[in-house]
């Protein structure tokens, strides 16, 4: 990946800004936004009036926030909650949609930052409102379209992409120094221990402070680790050898467990996408 040069940064940085501006002036409910953006871009803290789907269609985002992180590898979306200050990160060279909705209702309604596959229907319901943003002749039609991908993001199947992250305090070190070197073999005892916590009061301690147990925050992680590297087409041997796990088929296990398919099949549905 190719160090980009301030004059492109600056460039990017513009491009944000007229987005933002954007959608400040815009009178429509639903607005939507094409980019494509070179890898080692990141867009700075920033919050919007709007909802957010952002739709990765190639290369792997990470959005971050005060409370966790959210990868977005292709195929799969974020909704943003209207207000979140958030960052985004370019893991790799992105081709992304952005749907920005005034006035959410049902699941877009969410305060949660959510990860979700996207269908081929969703998929191509985006492509048209790209293609026609502002453009479309019959006002009728466009409305349907849009009406039908908000209906659509309401069904759309949820995966365990968001990484939940203290807001200070030691956990929160804890937490950053295995996001750097994550393993699949970390144990609780020895976490507690490091926080002066018996087993019993650390897994309630943890959960209470992210919302998940330690064993999913811990898959989540490594799986966090692997996915840029996957999707950038390095062999899923490699990949699950150097995360710390015995086998393949240890690491073949943990994913299907997360993301509901092998790695090779989950990798070959999204090239094909």
């Amino acid at each position: 990946m190719e160090k980009l040069s301030d004059a492109r940064r600056r460039a990017l940085d513009d491009d944000h800004i007229r987005n933002l501006f954007r959608m400040e002036q815009a009178n429509t409910d639903v607005l939507v936004h094409s980019s494509d953006i070179p890898g080692g871009y990141t867009v700075p803290p920033h919050r919007h009036r709007r909802t957010q789907f952002l739709c990765v269609f190639a290369g792997v985002v990470l959005v971050g926030t005060e409370r966790g992180r959210w990868m977005i590898p292709p195929g799969h979306a974020l909704l943003i909650p209207r207000g979140l200050e958030h960052s985004v990160e370019m893991i790799s060279d992105v081709s992304m949609r952005s749907v920005y909705i005034y006035s959410p209702e049902g699941r877009a309604a969410s305060q949660v930052p959510t990860v979700l596959e996207v269908t081929d229907l969703a998929r191509q319901l985006i492509a048209e409102t790209v293609r026609h943003d502002g453009l479309s002749e019959d006002r009728r039609r466009s409305d349907l379209v849009m009406a039908l991908l908000l209906d659509e993001i309401g069904r759309l199947p949820e995966r365990p992409l968001g990484l939940p992250f203290p807001a200070s305090g030691r956990l929160a070190g804890l937490c950053r120094d295995f996001v750097e070197q994550p393993s699949p073999v970390a144990k609780i005892d020895d976490w507690a221990r490091r926080l002066n916590m018996s087993r019993r009061t650390f897994t309630r301690f943890f959960r209470q402070e992210m919302g998940v147990s330690f064993v999913t925050w811990r898959q989540q992680a490594c799986l966090f680790a692997c996915l840029p590297r996957l999707a950038a087409g390095e062999p899923v041997t490699r990949v699950a050898l150097d995360a710390g796990y015995e086998s393949v088929p240890a690491f073949t296990t943990m994913f299907k467990r997360m993301l509901g398919t092998a790695p090779r099949a989950y990798l070959t549905s999204r090239t094909a996408a």
